[in-house]
């Protein structure tokens, strides 16, 4: 992928005005305030019925909204295009209020009708929807998304234009929550309708001109391993809270591409940051590192259906022999908590107590048993991995592993994140890396997703127990008998190991000290709309919002530092430790929310905290703790 020859164009053209200046007009109009994000991976879709990936949900929260939405701060549900919701006492009925008002980006109404209608989509055959399941808690839905049953018997009634009446299954408490999720996001029956894509993926519908939504942006641009572009929607109902005037998602899968455009002062934002680069951003700029909690979980699937990974044996076996403990030390830098289960702890009071430890005789002893004594005999297996630095240089580290202590020699295939996706939904591939991130705080998201013939199982696993166990659980209103089904769930899924966890996620990435109101996030997920800037006028100066440290290995000689004075603004005493952009007329992106004047007389400096804890809900969860939730690909 190459998003950046045209990104470099442009940020020439952005960074032009980024030093400061005396000299500019007061009169002159104040530049867009535009956040450059580095987004990880080029969009598979924007239809948010169809996205599976972590990286185009980004995109999604700004595009559409559902009826809740999550607290970046605490992972709540907080009024989203709904202003309020009650349930009944058992649980089985809830009612979602609508706002007044609400509209779609091309200015028509926005009614409740609208979203059963984007339910049904979601829930039909011919979609094939991979998080339909997340619908299922409506009455009638999973035998609906089977063709068992008529869409018109969804319990989802439309009370009158703002009022929402859904039916359930079964109490589910989090539902708020679930309705926060793309699946359960509104789509414009009207347009999908105008370009075939009512029960159709890979339509025109999502272009730019014609894609619409009730988010608090507007697509502008789509242009393929590019950018991706968003401006304001006037007709989004909270669009006097939306500071920033537009987005720019650019799709790069190269962390180290992505970490020299933060330097250049091209992007505001990153993806997240080479494992190499940590300690040295640590030393020398650490108010531009994040490390972040994120509900995640890194792990490796087995294509199950194949020899002879066909065998739990086997399987157990090559998860037995990962020293998760050094890689989190050495690898990862003590960044990321190794994984010896696979929900992440902790999630929502829940913490698996079946383990995955690190034993290389057990391990032997399982793959002589299977036939591969000493790994003789064992075919030479292709691990696919994505494209990128974490999920290179973690599977260099466990082939060495399999071949030092059991003989087992696999290759490695790296590619782009579509073709990747593709592989383990079609099951072509014999191992894969993988990254699931929660899409609510509970175990339930990671953990239902393995169910036998699961729309997200792509490993061919199924069994009895492990589905028994997940049913049962759906049926227990009590917590504590809820979590010990998931208890028995787990344990059978660290035996029979269609999977092996390796690692347990943290966000380490990079932003722009000017960039205010972004909040560590536990589900990684920001809505876009609440972003400040330094000062409290809504300005930010042109020289904060390009101070990018250097983040050089090690200082240079003292010679070179007394020829190399640092440049100082004119009208500050700011020192900014990158190189110096160029001046131009051109109008420049400013990164943070707000607008920039042409000059101040003072340059203010802050420093995002390092993000060393944050509170989850009633709880603290630090830097080496991982949060869990429902799931999406990363």
């Amino acid at each position: 992928m190459r998003p950046f020859p045209l990104a470099l164009a442009l940020a020439a053209a952005v960074l032009a005005l980024a030093g400061c200046s005396k000299s500019a007009p007061k009169s002159a109009a104040p530049a867009p305030a535009v956040l450059r994000v580095g987004n990880g991976a080029e969009p598979q879709d924007l239809d948010p019925q169809v996205m599976t990936a972590f990286t185009d949900q980004n995109i999604a929260l700004a595009l559409f909204e559902g009826l809740c939405a999550l607290d970046e701060k605490t992972s709540a549900p907080v009024p989203g295009a709904a202003e309020r919701w009650e349930a009944s006492a058992d649980g089985l009925t809830w009612t979602f209020h609508l706002r007044a008002g609400l509209k779609w980006s091309d200015g028509t109404p926005l009614t409740a009708a609208d979203f059963i209608a984007s339910w049904r989509r979601a829930l039909s055959p011919r979609l094939a929807a991979e998080y339909s399941y997340l619908l299922f808690p409506l009455r009638n839905a999973e035998a609906i998304a089977n063709g068992k049953a008529d869409p018109a018997t969804l319990g989802a009634a439309a009370v009158d234009e703002r009022t929402l009446r859904l039916t359930l299954e079964r109490a589910t408490p989090y539902l708020p929550a679930l309705t926060a999720n793309p699946v359960w996001f509104p789509v414009p029956p009207a347009v999908l309708e105008k370009f075939g894509a009512t029960a159709a993926r890979g339509t025109a519908w999502t272009r730019p001109g014609n894609l619409v939504g009730n988010g608090p942006f507007i697509l502008k641009t789509w242009q393929p391993n590019a950018r991706v572009e968003v401006g304001r929607n006037p007709h989004y109902w909270d669009a006097a809270a939306v500071r920033l005037d537009g987005i720019v998602f650019f799709p790069t899968e190269n962390m180290d591409v992505d970490e020299r455009a933060f330097r250049a002062g091209q992007v505001d934002v990153t993806n997240e940051l080479p494992l190499a680069k940590v300690d040295t951003y640590r030393r020398t700029a650490p108010g531009s590192l994040r490390l972040d909690p994120f509900l995640e979980t890194f792990f490796l699937r087995f294509n199950t259906t194949r020899p002879p990974l066909d065998d739990p044996r086997v399987r157990r076996a090559l998860s037995l022999a990962i020293d998760r403990e050094q890689l989190s030390r050495t690898l990862l830098r003590g960044t990321r908590a190794p994984a010896p289960h696979y929900t992440p702890p902790d999630c929502a009071g829940y913490t698996a107590t079946a383990r995955v430890p690190h034993d290389v005789a057990q391990a032997q002893a399982l793959l002589a048993a299977a036939g591969f004594p000493a790994g003789k005999g064992f075919p030479v297996l292709d691990v696919q991995i994505k494209n990128d630095e974490l999920h290179a240089k973690t599977l260099e580290a466990i082939q060495a592993m399999w071949a030092r202590d059991l003989g087992v020699r696999v290759t490695l295939s790296p590619m782009e994140q579509k073709t990747w996706v593709a592989n383990q939904q079609a099951l072509a591939y014999a191992i894969s890396s993988a990254r699931w991130v929660g899409d609510f705080v509970d175990p339930v998201t990671f953990l239902d997703m393995f169910v036998g013939g699961g729309s997200n199982n792509w490993t061919g696993w199924a069994d009895r127990d492990y589905d028994a166990a997940i049913a049962a659980a759906a049926a227990e209103a009590a917590p504590a008998a809820r979590y010990g089904r998931f208890q028995q769930a787990e344990a059978r899924l660290l035996e029979a190991a269609p999977i092996a966890p390796v690692f347990f996620g943290v966000r380490a990435y990079l932003i722009n000290p000017a960039v205010r109101g972004w909040e560590p996030a536990l589900l990684g997920f920001h809505r876009y709309k609440g972003f400040t800037s330094p000062r409290p006028d809504g300005t930010v100066r042109p020289c904060e919002s390009s101070r990018f440290p250097s983040p050089s290995p090690s200082p240079p000689p003292p010679s070179r530092r007394r020829s190399a004075p640092p440049r100082r603004c004119a009208s500050c005493a700011c020192s900014p430790a990158g190189a110096t952009p160029a001046r131009s007329s051109a109008s420049r992106s400013i990164s943070p929310a707000g607008r920039t004047p042409a000059a101040r007389s003072s340059c203010a400096r802050s420093r995002p905290r390092a993000a060393a804890t944050i509170s989850s809900s009633a709880r603290t969860t630090t830097v080496r703790r991982a949060r869990s939730a429902s799931g999406w690909r990363s």
